[in-house]
């Protein structure tokens, strides 16, 4: 089956130690299940009828696998379920991301502002589908073709953040020259990920810096700093090179994340320069 041109398979791998997420959909496989047998479909002639082979349907009820919106589309109409099927992807979205990344979508959902440095890579909410694509293939050991489809799923929902509004957060990314040279994916992908970082930084609530490479040492270069700051006035910050690499909100900790992500900010150019030079790598095409 495919959507949008692209193969997928009709649900992802469950994450055991995702306690919420293994419940839930452990819940929606033994509904689906009990829907299936009330109408007097075997599990070989409901996987024919929904385009789908008799073992993943197995692993479905069975809450092995995590279904996808269209398999659920599929199995309303085939069990005339009356939208009662359909109406359980409300409960499916919320885990069909790995826990870590939701729990991170959560807390960029509701900072008011956002920072982040990255040392190595162009950070998460700044790729496009292709680079992101290209940059999760790369992982070792690899991630299954479905599982793959899910991370790229769950790196682009992130990027949400970029349509909130009333208000909308203050998003500052400081990205190193070097991940912008790297021609992840071959010319076009990358000259798309250039063009990408031109569009996000002319958002109005977005800046971007970039850290030339000629650039003194500077205090992330042992890694990503990410900072969130809420509403309520608490704050939530990470450094590689601090505290073991975990996010952490005691002040003190805290005032030593600002600093180093303060001091990145002072070094690398300003916003204008930053364009510039993004514009002129886009030249050297």
């Amino acid at each position: 089956m495919s959507v949008d041109g692209e193969s997928v398979e009709p649900g992802w791998e469950v994450d055991p130690d995702d306690e919420w997420g293994v419940a839930v959909i452990a819940t929606v496989g033994r509904q689906l299940k009990l829907r299936r047998e009330a109408v007097g479909m075997r599990a070989a002639e409901f996987g024919e009828a929904v385009g789908y082979g008799e073992d993943l349907v197995y692993k479905i009820e069975g809450g092995k696998r995590i279904p996808r919106q269209e398999y659920l589309d599929r199995a309303d109409e085939v069990l005339g379920a009356g939208g009662l099927i359909v109406a359980m992807w409300e409960d499916v979205k919320k885990v069909r991301y790995p826990k870590k990344v939701r729990e991170l979508a959560k807390l960029e959902a509701q900072a008011i502002e956002i920072g982040v440095y990255e040392c190595n890579i162009i950070a998460g909410l700044l790729q496009t589908r292709e680079h992101a694509r290209t940059l999760i293939e790369a992982a070792q050991p690899p991630y299954s073709p479905d599982d793959l489809d899910r991370m790229v799923a769950a790196r682009l929902a992130r990027q949400s953040v970029f349509e909130r509004d009333d208000p909308a957060p203050s998003i500052h990314f400081v990205l190193e020259e070097a991940p912008l040279r790297r021609q992840v994916g071959g010319t076009m992908v990358w000259r798309r990920q250039l063009e990408h970082l031109l569009e996000v930084g002319r958002l109005r609530n977005v800046t971007l810096q970039v850290m030339p490479t000629n650039s003194d040492a500077h205090p992330g270069l042992d890694g990503r700093i990410e900072l969130l700051k809420f509403s309520d006035g608490t704050t939530v910050g990470r450094s590689d090179g601090a505290f073991n690499g975990r996010p952490t909100s005691d002040p003190k900790q805290l005032r030593i994340v600002e600093l180093r992500y303060g001091t990145i900010r002072a070094q690398a150019l300003s916003p204008g320069e930053s364009r510039a030079l993004i514009e002129q790598l886009l030249g050297e095409t």
